[in-house]
């Protein structure tokens, strides 16, 4: 049967004899299975080259097929449910996907679904029953994907309060290179936005014709007028996810710039900028992910507390300003602040400071006074940035709806020093996170050692690809993409003494086994001549300490099109709410040194048995 559907498909093309590499591909399209370029390419270019001639006949065409599509692992596999190795009928489709997929509500309306969605030969799937063309279909799809099926969408409870979440969070978003000289361009920002990134940042500095205007101040970096990054949040904030988008102000404007920010915030978002708070005026905690739905957030400094501001909604505040006391150098300053300049003034004693090994004495807190236009400060409602001084500072006046930053030299001090401190602190309040200034190459930190003290907002480069950017994108990836990951309840809850480095009754140990089977059509190696690579695959998990591990798998010679390991890996993990797994394949190009060639990251529990 399979062989007269195929020909029904294919003959047409047939007709004067031979074709082209070009027509090759097209027809490979027309069958529906998803081809590379390089591979076809190879295969093709193997078949002709004996010949000295570019074209092939239709006995080439089904080799070429069968070459790339016919997988020897999925014979294997369909043979061993398939009676007589032609056929899956319903039964022996659903013997399989309890027994191999670990399906466990599986009934004759599953089956069916499957055959009807992916059974390409219309008899067969008239009688019900599964081909091999329909196997390969089907365990090709993102329905046999690894990552499972229901946390592609939100399963999560989205009630809790914002502090509950882990909250996709960007650094510098305007930047789409480095943090010196490179461009700054509104591109950030609408691809932050499309990768479901719900907290961005915008520096605002005075711009000329009282335009303020975006870039990484004191640098060479370009500028964007601050009115059209607000255009571009407004087109894009909820193109990946309905849930809350937060624009965190690094403000360095006068007053009368502010005035001016505020009025673009309210008239470009209009009723998606959150202007007052929803339901009681008196906060007690912070609203839910749900509730928000739509809004945009502002977070920036602001004068007083809510219900002051309240207060004033309907007055004419044009031109009044407020005055906040910010503390400097409460610690010693292992961070150049955030936004200091990158570039060292002459003789700054700050500097020299930072080279020493043994910290500098602790220097006396010093209070300087920030003017704030009362427009912008009453735009602020959940969330209100306050200067971190100490946990024990916090814990006695910060109210649910302040948050800090911690940059993130400070911040691993603490997660070494002060685990539980930390924890407590995250269970109540949002904490962000960033990159210190010395990463003028926009360079990212491991985010996962953040995440395991709770940390919501961890802010990475999103335009620096590596590691770190990968586990931000797998982990993510969970609750539909959404943004908003439900943290642990053991970070959640207030009285948890839960230690990333202790884990002790927060322990819930699960093994795990992975079977590592084979590759296909892996990219070629940009350093092979002959579409030839030595791959081997990493296996990692990121999480506590004490889960951070890493297996390597053997090295398959020369073979892109389809390695082939069946190689066993075992792992304990201690805490699988924290972890997350990264498969990296590379090309061994010499003893020392591979070369990358893709990776697939994703949350632990987000794995797919089968």
């Amino acid at each position: 049967i399979s062989h007269t559907w195929f020909l029904s498909i294919i003959q047409n093309e047939f007709r004067t004899g031979k074709i082209d590499l070009d027509s090759t591909m097209k027809l490979l399209e027309k069958l529906q299975i998803p081809f590379d370029f390089a591979h076809v390419k190879h295969v093709f270019k193997k078949t002709v080259d004996k010949r000295k001639e570019h074209t092939i006949n239709i006995e080439d065409f089904r080799a070429i097929y069968r070459t790339i599509v016919h997988r020897p692992e999925f014979q294997e596999l369909f043979r061993a449910y398939s009676p007589n190795c032609r056929i899956l009928a319903d039964t022996e489709l659903i013997e399989f996907l309890i027994k191999e997929q670990h399906e466990t509500e599986v009934c004759e309306m599953t089956a069916l679904e499957i055959i009807l969605k992916y059974e390409p030969i219309e008899e067969v799937r008239k009688r019900r029953e599964m081909s091999f063309e329909g196997f390969i279909r089907y365990m090709s799809s993102e329905d046999c994907s690894i990552f499972k099926n229901d946390h592609k969408t939100i399963y999560q409870d989205m009630n809790h309060p914002l502090c509950d979440y882990f909250i996709s969070s960007s650094h510098n978003t305007y930047l789409i290179s480095d943090q010196l000289i490179g461009p700054s361009h509104l591109w950030g920002y609408t691809s932050a936005l499309l990768k479901g990134c719900r907290c961005l940042e915008i520096d605002c500095w005075d711009g000329s014709n009282n335009e303020p205007v975006v870039y990484h101040g004191h640098t060479l970096t370009s500028k964007i007028p601050f009115s059209s990054v607000i255009q571009v949040i407004d087109k894009y904030a909820f193109v990946a996810s309905d849930y809350p988008v937060v624009l965190s102000l690094e403000n360095h404007c006068s007053p009368k710039q502010q005035e001016v920010m505020a009025d673009y915030l309210e008239t470009i978002l209009g009723d998606k900028l959150l202007t007052s708070t929803i339901g009681d005026t008196v906060v007690t905690q912070l609203p839910s992910p749900e509730a928000l739905k739509f809004k945009i957030l502002v977070k920036n400094k602001k004068v007083g507390t809510i219900e002051e501001g309240m207060l004033r909604r309907d007055l004419d505040i044009h031109g009044e300003t407020g005055e906040i006391s910010d503390f400097e150098n409460v610690s010693d300053e292992d961070e150049t602040d955030e936004k200091a300049p990158l570039y060292p003034k002459s003789g700054s004693s700050k500097r020299k400071s930072e080279c020493r090994p043994s910290s500098p004495p602790r220097k006396k807190a010093k209070t300087k006074k920030i003017k704030i236009a009362i427009a912008l400060s009453d735009l602020v409602v959940y969330t209100k940035s306050e200067k971190f001084r100490s946990f024990e500072h916090s814990l006695a006046n910060q109210k649910c709806y302040e948050n800090n930053s911690i940059g993130e030299v400070r911040a691993r001090k603490f997660v070494k020093h002060s685990a539980k401190e930390f924890v407590s602190h995250t269970s109540r309040f949002i904490t962000r996170i960033y990159p210190k200034g010395t990463r003028a190459n926009s360079s990212n930190y491991n985010p996962q050692e953040f995440w395991n003290v709770g940390c919501q907002m961890v802010a990475l480069n999103f335009q620096t690809p590596g590691v770190q950017m990968e586990l931000q994108d797998g982990k993510f990836l969970d609750n539909g993409g959404c943004g908003y990951i439900l943290k642990p309840e053991f970070l959640r809850n207030r009285n948890s003494t839960f230690t990333p480095h202790n884990v002790g009754r927060y322990s819930k140990p699960m093994s795990l086994s992975i079977r590592l089977i084979s590759g296909h059509q892996l990219p070629p190696s940009n350093l092979s001549k002959t579409n030839k690579a030595d791959p081997l695959v990493q296996i990692e998990i990121y999480g506590v300490p004490e889960d951070q591990a890493k297996k390597k798998s053997s090295v398959i010679k020369s073979n892109a099109l389809g390695p082939r390991w069946d190689e066993t890996f075992s792992f304990t993990v201690q805490v699988p709410e924290l972890a997350l797994i990264r498969f990296c394949v590379e090309d061994e190009i010499s003893l020392v040194a591979n070369e990358f060639l893709g990776q697939y990251t994703l949350p632990l529990l987000s794995l797919s048995k089968g």
